[in-house]
């Protein structure tokens, strides 16, 4: 308990230390750089982040299978896991820098519109975040093997450490009067020296550092075919996430973005949190699925749903009872005014998708990423139908009302994870009951 306790900490540290160190030094940055400036770096950053995102998102595909070999004793494959999805995310990242490097030149021109300098400014800073996705795909690779191992603390020091110094440095070079290429150079020193040290360590975990790419036949298939439904949510997370954003904007004005912007902000910890904090799970379940019954297994999911409910309902309270005035605080009372009807909506939305965190560790752990692919990825599309429709009729109100119905939908994972057990009561382990669930998914006869 206190191994699971101690991981659920460091999870939730790893997702909380980036947002409040960048609240922190964000006003200094703005305020010695100024708002082009600025805006240049927090594009550059949120590119890093977006291309990190797509080119790792066949990272979870290996915490399962490692934790799975783990579970099973099968120790002498994983160096082999390792070193495929360090192949794969070797090609993912080099695309994607490629393309970005390419883009660069065309996206600072419409971001810096006819100002030279600034025009420069932002296309090296791009070429730096293009090289510094390739980066962020290959620190991955250690991180989620280490996760795998359920083993959080050393990852996520060193992760937060990175991220703090990237921030401290970011401060201290805008109040020495330097700019934006400055900051992402010293972002990029600390990035490639986080990604040294997360792969030294992993060492501890398979006895060496697995630095050469390779793709085993086998081990890489196995990755491409569970991985390629994680790297599809990934990338409609990544292009879906703001356009609920875009559509208020284009048929209400940017003014009517910032209460509804500022209500998801400060709802989406109520996932954020409970997923990072219950992280731990996904592999917990992956290495206990061939070794425990499917009536142990069953409970446990239980015990965790219970409190992953406790944490949604602890933290959708707090904002049902001061949000508004945090909100105030932050924007005044004109933009706390505004939010004041939708947040209720989006608190329930949030919420839902919290509910949604153990039934998705499970599903994933059991192999079924392709039914949680379809469950997101449908959710998203249904949610952009509804805000289309309801943005019409309702106004801000109906961007809310569709945020509910995309809660709704994640919490369907229940219902397949449900039948799953059900259909399998009777067999006494539960390794075949993941054989059975997986050729159900495929169409197969069980």
């Amino acid at each position: 308990m206190k191994k699971h306790l101690t991981n659920a900490a460091y999870g939730v540290l790893d997702y909380a230390s980036y947002p409040f160190g960048m609240l922190l030094v964000a006003p200094i940055v703005l305020h010695k750089l100024g708002a082009s400036e600025y805006g240049v770096w927090t594009i550059a950053t949120a590119v890093i982040s977006a291309g990190g995102i797509i080119a790792s998102g066949f990272c979870d595909a290996n915490i399962q299978r490692v934790a799975r070999l783990r579970g099973t004793g099968d120790t002498s494959v994983m160096v082999q896991t390792v070193r495929s999805i360090l192949g794969i995310n070797l090609v993912l990242g080099a695309m994607l820098a490629i393309l970005t490097w390419i883009a660069a030149p065309y996206a600072a021109r419409h971001i810096a519109a006819s100002h030279v300098t600034l025009f420069h400014e932002c296309l090296i800073a791009l070429r730096i975040a293009s090289v510094l996705i390739l980066v962020r795909a290959l620190e991955t690779v250690s991180v989620s093997t280490q996760r795998a191992f359920e083993q959080y603390r050393g990852t996520v020091q060193i992760s937060t450490a990175v991220r703090l110094l990237t921030l401290a440095t970011a401060a201290l070079l805008a109040l020495a009067g330097h700019g934006t290429v400055s900051i992402l150079l010293g972002t990029g020193f600390f990035l490639i020296a986080g990604t040294y040290f997360q792969f030294r360590q992993l060492r501890r975990f398979i006895g060496v550092v697995p630095v050469k790419p390779a793709f085993q036949p086998q081990e890489t298939r196995n990755l491409l075919r569970f991985g390629i439904f994680v790297w599809f949510q990934a990338l409609g997370s990544v292009i879906l996430g703001q356009l609920d954003r875009i559509l208020l904007g284009i048929s209400l004005g940017a003014v009517a973005v910032v209460p509804y912007s500022l209500c998801v902000q400060f709802t989406q910890p109520i996932f954020g949190v409970t997923a990072s904090g219950l992280n731990f799970l996904f592999p917990y379940f992956s290495r206990h699925a061939h070794t425990s019954s499917a009536l142990v297994l069953k409970r446990t999911i239980f015990k965790a749903f219970v409190c992953n409910a406790a944490l949604v309902i602890c933290g959708a309270t707090i904002l049902l009872l001061v949000g508004d005035r945090i909100i105030q605080i932050w924007a005044g009372a004109a933009v706390a005014r505004s939010a004041a009807g939708i947040l209720p909506l989006i608190i329930l939305g949030a919420s839902l998708m919290g509910i949604s965190v153990t039934g998705i560790y499970a599903m994933q752990a059991f192999g079924l990423f392709r039914t949680v692919a379809f469950i997101s990825l449908g959710g998203r599309a249904v949610m952009l139908l509804l805000m289309i429709y309801l943005l019409r009729h309702l106004g801000i109100e109906g961007l809310a009302i569709a945020r509910v119905c995309y809660g709704v939908s994640y919490v369907l994972v229940y219902f397949p994870l449900l039948r799953r057990f059900e259909a399998n009561h009777s067999a006494s382990h539960i390794g075949s009951a993941i054989t059975l669930g997986r050729e159900v998914e495929e169409g197969s006869n069980p």
